[in-house]
């Protein structure tokens, strides 16, 4: 049979081939692959080491064997790329699958249908089987039949998570074609153990959830069509890891960290000279990696030609593995021994205090606040809570405030408490923290090496961020967290930190869990002086009443340039380059009548300078934009302008500053009157026309209540 005739018989088997139904006859024996050939070069049982060579998870849902078919037939004709690659994907429960045969078909790899024990060797291929979870433990796979409970099997998540730990910066992960959004909880733990992640590009997919999903957490390297992602594959592994290359002697590369430190101090305006040397270098080395740069001078000059690239640094250096209720153990012993003692030392009219820091996106926040929440309904006591979650990296404490998270947390949370604390989008297939939860913390911008600590507080959780950082700052910030609780207080840290040599300060309610309890202190003084390295509250007192931290600062001309060229490419008449609260940046055109200044003290906010028909929507817009970081969109409009009515359209989009600051361009643009008699009044004389804009305009109200509501809520919180 010719290659050609194999091709489309193998092309009509798609989907029959693959749920074929299992029988006895069948069904292949426990160590064999599927077609009862010995595969002894690639299996041999038991735990070994993790393996010294790269490791390929390719997660796939629906429509994932074009994807297969495309990615293995694009490797080299050799097939000797030094990693092994394990395919996940979803299969019905009850039918043998014959993906291995059908990828075997595409590729010189030796194919084999995962058993358990199989010992991982390179240039090898396995293939998840029916009804099972794998797992990566020790360099070997482990299965793990499915049970019977209903809650949906987070395959591709399950494989991910264990071949992040197994394989730290050696993990890869590819998400392919599929629906829901199962791979994305795994993507994040990857890329937080340096790997290397890879995203289907949606158009070229079957179904676009699984890897849409992923892209949206931010996490991805690469976002490639399946053909294209053997040769992007071996260019990077190629660098990152080749046992020819040597790092960079000490003196070497302490210089080049400390140059590289610099920079992002001066484009972010945090300081990362005090993190792990390691952590920094494979942070790097991996950012090289990904550019094909060889040399760590060829990295430092293009971070400085290309300055995006440091904020794609900084996000790599923020990666926070975390999840709801990580560490079960750990909430256990939080929930049975330190927070009824907590709460009982309360009165209705003392508030328990509660500092998160370094939250990321915010589950540990919100899984401690669900904590609390249901003690107190269990032993119906009322004490109010002030909770306090902060970090460094603003997007992450955007995506908090927003409470919004994929459906697979329900492999971290319970059926009960999703159904209590959560509320379900089934048309995006996202859980949302129920409002009575999200208005339980503060959320803000802070960073614990630089600015002041909270005070009086009862609980501190800070868990795995001081793994990331040298032995010097530790020592600082243990004293700091001291100064920070009450006498009695709890300290929370990550299953890797303890208080090291502080031990006068802290005595543990459990060690294993790294729970602690605040002693007085040395001179048996309740509250200590502000640890020294800590900068005076002044040094923060130039901000903003509603800012968290100052806005991009650029010089006139630049302003200028950015507003125009942002404008050229999208042929508008008029438009204004705004902050993320709306302070006018720049103006472009005439704007005159759109615009006016408000009546009052001067100012130069773009949404009180907004005329009326033009405020609502344009605030909405703004507040979308930025939550969402993309182009958000009011067509005609009806827009009051000098006694009259204007029809126009509004449109806010990101727009991305030299030195990667953020701002928006509003882009107005006024449209042609079909009728005279429109300049009059907006209103249509037709009935169902009429009825159809009264019912937009109810819509927008209720959005423009909505996001008055938050924006007020975040101003409440950051003036607290």
């Amino acid at each position: 049979m010719s290659e050609q005739k194999k091709a489309k018989r193998s092309s009509k088997q798609t989907r029959a081939a693959i749920n074929a139904p299992a029988t006895a006859d069948t069904a292949a024996p426990a160590g064999t692959d599927s077609r009862s050939e010995p595969v002894a070069a690639c299996r041999r049982e038991g735990d070994g080491p993790a393996t010294p060579f790269p490791v390929v998870g390719i997660g796939a849902s629906a429509g994932g064997l074009n994807a297969f078919q495309s990615f293995f037939g694009a490797m080299p004709p050799d097939d000797t790329t030094g990693m092994a690659f394990v395919v996940v994907q979803h299969l019905a429960p009850d039918h043998k699958s014959l993906l291995v045969d059908l990828i075997q078909r595409h590729t010189r790899m030796q194919v084999h249908e995962a058993a358990d024990g199989t010992s991982l060797q390179p240039n090898c291929t396995y293939i998840i089987p029916p009804n099972h979870d794998l797992t990566l433990v020790g360099g070997a796979l482990r299965l793990h039949r499915h049970g019977t409970q209903r809650t949906p099997h987070l395959t591709v998540d399950h494989f991910f998570s264990s071949l992040a730990a197994a394989q730290r910066d050696k993990a890869i992960g590819i998400v392919m074609s599929g629906a829901g959004s199962d791979g994305t909880l795994g993507v994040r733990e990857i890329k937080g153990e340096g790997g290397l992640t890879i995203a289907q590009a949606p158009e070229t997919t079957d179904y676009d959830s699984m890897p849409r999903s992923a892209i949206a957490t931010g996490m991805v390297d690469y976002v490639l069509a399946p053909g294209d992602m053997p040769a992007r594959l071996l260019a990077y592994a190629r660098l990152a890891f080749d046992p020819a290359r040597r790092p960079p002697p000490p003196l070497v590369r302490d210089g080049l960290l400390k140059r590289l430190c610099v920079l992002l101090r001066a484009h972010t305006g945090h300081d990362f000279s005090q993190y792990k040397e390691t952590t920094l270098l494979r942070r790097m080395e991996r950012r090289m990696a990904l550019h094909q740069l060889e040399h760590p001078d060829d990295y430092l000059r293009h971070v400085r030609e290309n300055p995006p690239e440091l904020d794609a640094l900084f996000r790599d250096l923020l990666i926070g593995v975390t999840n709801f209720f990580r560490d079960p153990e750990a909430f256990k012993v939080l929930e049975e021994q330190v927070v009824p003692t907590l709460l009982a030392s309360k009165s209705a009219h003392q508030p328990l205090r509660v500092w998160v820091c370094g939250c990321s996106t915010g589950e540990e926040a919100y899984s401690i606040a669900i904590v609390l929440h249901e003690h107190m309904l269990a032993t119906k006591k009322v004490v109010k809570l002030q909770m306090f979650a902060t970090d460094i990296d603003h997007h992450a404490i955007e995506h908090a405030r927003m409470g919004i998270y994929p459906a697979n947390i329900v492999a971290n949370v319970s059926g009960e408490r999703l159904t209590r604390f959560f509320t379900l989008d089934p048309q995006r297939g996202t859980y949302r923290i129920q409002k009575h939860i999200r208005e339980l913390l503060v959320f803000s911008d802070h960073d614990v090496i630089r600015d002041p600590p909270f005070s009086r507080l009862d609980l501190v959780s800070c868990r795995n961020l001081l793994i990331y950082l040298n032995g010097d700052l530790q020592r600082k910030l243990i004293p700091l967290f001291h100064y920070a609780l009450v006498p009695g207080g709890k300290l929370f840290l990550g299953t890797s930190e303890t208080v090291g040599d502080n031990t006068r300060l802290f005595s543990p309610v459990d060690r294993k869990w790294k729970l602690y309890t605040r002693l007085p202190g040395e001179r048996g003084d309740a509250r200590p002086a502000l640890p020294a390295h800590v900068p005076p509250l002044s040094a923060v007192a130039d901000r903003s009443p509603g800012e968290s931290a100052p806005e991009p600062a650029a010089d006139a001309g630049k302003l200028r340039l950015v507003t125009e060229r942002a404008l050229l490419s999208h042929y508008a008449q008029a438009g204004v380059l705004v902050t993320g609260r709306g302070q006018v940046l720049h103006i472009f055109g005439r704007t005159g009548q759109f615009l006016e200044p408000s009546a009052g003290d001067a100012t130069m906010n773009v949404l009180t300078m907004a005329r009326d028909g033009l405020r609502r929507e344009l605030t909405v817009a703004l507040h979308k934009s930025v939550a969402h970081q993309e182009v958000v969109s009011y067509p005609g409009l009806h827009v009051r302008a000098n006694g009259d009515y204007i029809r126009a359209n509004v449109s806010v989009r990101p727009v991305q500053m030299e030195g990667g600051a953020g701002a928006y361009l509003i882009v107005l643009e006024e449209l042609a009157l079909r009728d005279p008699e429109e300049a009059a009044t907006p209103a249509s004389t037709d009935a169902n026309h009429r009825v159809a804009e009264l019912e937009r305009d109810l819509g927008a109200k209720d959005e423009y209540l909505q996001t008055m509501l938050e924006e007020m809520e975040t101003s409440n919180e950051e003036l607290k």
